[in-house]
């Protein structure tokens, strides 16, 4: 009898390639899913959205400067990033606060790719970021009103603020086992952001995520510079450290980490240091030449016998200013209602944007001031500044007028609105359409006493055309120097005024 041995039959081990990397990517779309549908998370992207539409419908007046625009995507988004910051920190926490990290460690998961898992779904919440601020940006592009040029760079700054938060989050956890860290942290950044914001001057203020200019200053893109290349550089490197770095802490030491983590910290040398630079010496000599001597960088169109002179990116703007010069001169008489004037655009570029000083007026015949925004009250304002041209001859002599003219520089600038007393509120320091004011311009304003205020609001109250024919047959008595408020309600056929006719000093 042979005895028969039976050898132990090996076992069969399948090793599919790529197995790893699809666990890893299969585990990232399930946290990417969990974030998405994190409260925190739903609620920040809510607000984000609400608020972007609401504040659309706001700004710049329906007129929109896309070098301005670009910049307003930036804050909303640190909300998002908080939110994301939270919740990835809570998710990676989960095995250890749960207590099933033992449980883990037998599947083909090492803790490292989880990480990188975890880092992925933060990499899809900083893209869902970038489809809001396209579509926020996009949205002030497509107006018709809109001018300039946005930057690449400047639009990257929201994603990347989200993508930095959450990757911070997650290396929080590599670095901190405590769930209270993240809570913590998302206070301190919120206080930061409520009382530090605008604090910070000079080049140091470019190491935040965020870096707001406290102006309204609208200038040419080109004079514009920010470092924002440089500075999406240093976001982009800083999140790469925190993710690499947590990925490494969590135990993985291949070389493509370690390699990617020297990269990271080298990008966010370089842009961290580049973007402290300062202006160049040729930026501050284009800012000079466009403050100083505008027109050697302006194109001038002639239109309608009067002559625009504008920066290359406003040039769409010239029919609208010379729909407000054409219903302007059509309610003067005299040589006014012919008069040719040259309206200028001008600006203060010499202090960046974060100058935003007063123009002088011009001492140049019939030209005009006109500046880069335009929309809401800038309207009435530009209205005001060629209507007191008309009446004395330049901006210089019209700042300086204080007399009777003013009621007819006020009806020339309010008399074509479909709400006169409305623009009057607007175009008043004060918003106020009774008593005495100082009426805002593009460059210095003008004293408005209360007996004027009373013979206008009068005249805004009467048929256009019959108050019209008045100013026209009464133009050199009106527009005389010296003339009272009094004296104009006669030629103008309404009451005297009551109110206290002594201009300021």
């Amino acid at each position: 009898m042979t005895a028969v041995v039976e050898k132990p039959v090996p076992a069969v081990v399948r090793a599919e390639p790529g197995g790893a990397r699809a666990a890893v990517f299969a585990l990232a779309l399930f946290e990417t899913r969990r974030l998405l549908t994190r409260l925190p998370v739903i609620i920040a992207f809510l607000v984000y959205i609400g608020w972007t539409v609401w504040r659309g419908g706001k700004a710049w007046d329906g007129y929109p400067a896309l070098q301005d625009a670009d910049r307003a995507t930036q804050a909303a988004p640190m909300l998002v990033g908080l939110a994301v910051l939270l919740s990835v920190n809570h998710a990676a926490l989960r095995s250890r606060r749960h207590g099933t990290e033992h449980h883990l460690s037998v599947l083909v998961l090492p803790p490292w790719r989880r990480t990188v898992a975890h880092a992925l779904s933060v990499v899809a919440a900083a893209l869902l970021t970038a489809v809001c601020v396209a579509a926020q940006f996009g949205r002030e592009a497509l107006r018709p009103g809109a001018i300039g040029h946005g930057s690449v760079a400047e639009l990257l700054v929201g994603p990347l603020t989200v993508l930095l938060a959450g990757l911070a989050g997650l290396l929080m956890t590599q670095l901190v086992r405590s769930a209270l860290a993240a809570p913590l942290t998302v206070v301190f950044f919120l206080l930061l952001f409520l009382f530090g914001t605008g604090m910070s001057d000079g080049a140091t203020r470019w190491f935040m995520p965020v870096v707001d200019e406290p102006t309204t200053n609208t200038l040419p893109s080109d004079l514009i510079g920010r470092p924002a290349a440089w500075h999406a550089l240093y976001l982009a490197g800083l999140a790469l450290c925190a993710g690499l770095s947590a990925v490494l802490a969590a135990g993985g030491r291949k070389p493509v980490v370690l390699a990617g983590v020297a990269g990271a910290v080298a990008m966010t040398l370089v842009g961290g240091v580049a973007q402290t630079g300062g202006d160049s010496a040729g930026l501050v000599k284009a800012r000079e030449r466009a403050t100083v001597n505008p027109g050697q960088v302006q194109s001038c169109v002639p239109r309608v016998g009067s002559t625009y002179c504008a920066f290359p990116e406003w040039g769409p703007r010239v029919a609208d200013w010379a729909g407000v010069v054409d219903r302007v001169r059509s309610l003067a008489g005299g040589s006014a209602h012919d008069q040719d004037v040259v309206v200028r655009q001008r600006i203060e570029a010499r202090y960046g944007l974060s100058g935003d000083s007063a123009l002088r007026p011009l001492e140049r015949p019939h030209e005009v001031t006109v500046r880069t925004q335009w929309g809401g009250n800038r309207v009435p304002e530009f209205s005001a500044a060629v209507a007191g041209v008309l009446v004395a001859g330049s901006e210089k002599a019209s700042t300086s007028m204080c007399d009777g003219r003013m009621v007819t520089v006020m009806w020339l600038a309010l008399g074509r609105e479909p709400d006169p007393v409305a623009a009057l509120r607007r175009v008043r320091l004060d918003d106020s359409v009774t008593g005495s004011a100082l009426v805002l311009q593009p460059t210095d304003g003008i004293y408005m006493t209360a007996a004027q205020t009373e013979v206008l609001r009068e005249l805004l109250d009467r048929p256009r055309g019959e108050v019209t024919a008045r100013v026209k047959s009464h133009w050199a008595e009106l527009t005389e120097p010296k003339v009272t408020a009094a004296r104009a309600a006669r030629l103008l056929g309404v009451k005297a005024p009551e109110g206290d006719d002594k201009c300021l000093d």
